[in-house]
């Protein structure tokens, strides 16, 4: 049980992470994007969430890999 909480934990703090990043990265590509397409005033928050699952992913899959079963082959 304790494991799983051990998981649950490494995984929210992945999460929060992967946010603050995602927003630090929005912060300064949004106002590029702004300049170069007027049209997508509205895409930070589109940025920021695409931005944070990718590295979500990235970096679970980082993680499953690192700590993943090395008696398989």
């Amino acid at each position: 049980m304790t494991s799983r909480l051990k998981i649950f934990g490494i995984v929210a703090v992945l999460g929060f992470l992967a946010g603050v990043i995602a927003q630090l990265t929005a912060d300064y590509i949004i106002p590029w994007l702004v300049e170069v397409l007027p049209s997508l005033i509205n895409v930070k928050w589109i940025v920021a969430g695409f931005a944070g699952a990718v590295l979500t992913l990235v970096l679970v899959a980082a993680w499953a890999y690192m700590s993943g079963n090395k008696d398989r082959f």
